[in-house]
């Protein structure tokens, strides 16, 4: 009986292969779709029964598997869209120097300012201490980190906004390698 059923499903394979051609809309699929089908099919030939239509039963192999395919690939590209979202994107390469320069430039602002101030600025917005914690953390009224934050964010933005005010010059030689410069 197996190898009957194995026989008719050699005769049937030009139909199946024109079938599965069409459902995968091309050559190379629809002949990978016909092989998974037979594949399918010769593996579960016990699932067969003598008295059903065996091109029936290996079109819905067929159609199932293809269905299958398309509802994964659905899946597959929605993954892809939501980890997509989570890869770092592609930066133009003169924004990443600009970047890394600001950067450089940033810390070579840091350290003109006073140690006090320079402080109180990296507890704060580097560390994301509260005030209260930056006051505690330095054995300082919770006025005094205030005001020195606020003379340090002054100081920065100042310094900043100026045409380089003398920061690129004041680079130390590890920001410059780093910056490219």
């Amino acid at each position: 009986m197996e190898q009957q059923a194995r026989t008719e499903i050699v005769s049937l394979l030009p139909r199946l292969r024109r079938f599965t051609r069409g459902l995968a809309g091309g050559a190379e699929a629809g002949d990978e779709l016909l092989q998974a089908t037979c594949e399918r099919a010769l593996s579960n030939l016990h699932l067969w029964t003598q008295d059903s239509r065996m091109d029936s039963w290996l079109f819905r192999i067929a159609r199932n598997l293809f269905l299958n395919e398309i509802r994964a690939g659905k899946v597959r590209q929605a993954y892809l869209r939501d980890a997509a979202d989570l890869l770092p994107r592609a930066e133009a390469g003169d924004r990443v120097a600009e970047g890394r320069i600001e950067m450089a430039r940033l810390r070579a602002l840091l350290q003109r300012l006073p140690e006090e101030q320079r402080s109180v600025l990296l507890l704060v917005c580097v560390e994301g201490q509260t005030y209260a914690q930056a006051a505690e953390t330095l054995e300082l009224p919770i006025g005094t980190v205030t005001s020195r934050l606020a003379r340090a964010r002054l100081n920065l933005k100042e310094w900043m906004d100026r045409d380089d005010g003398g920061a690129k010059a004041s680079l130390s030689r590890e920001d410059r390698s780093q910056c490219g410069s």
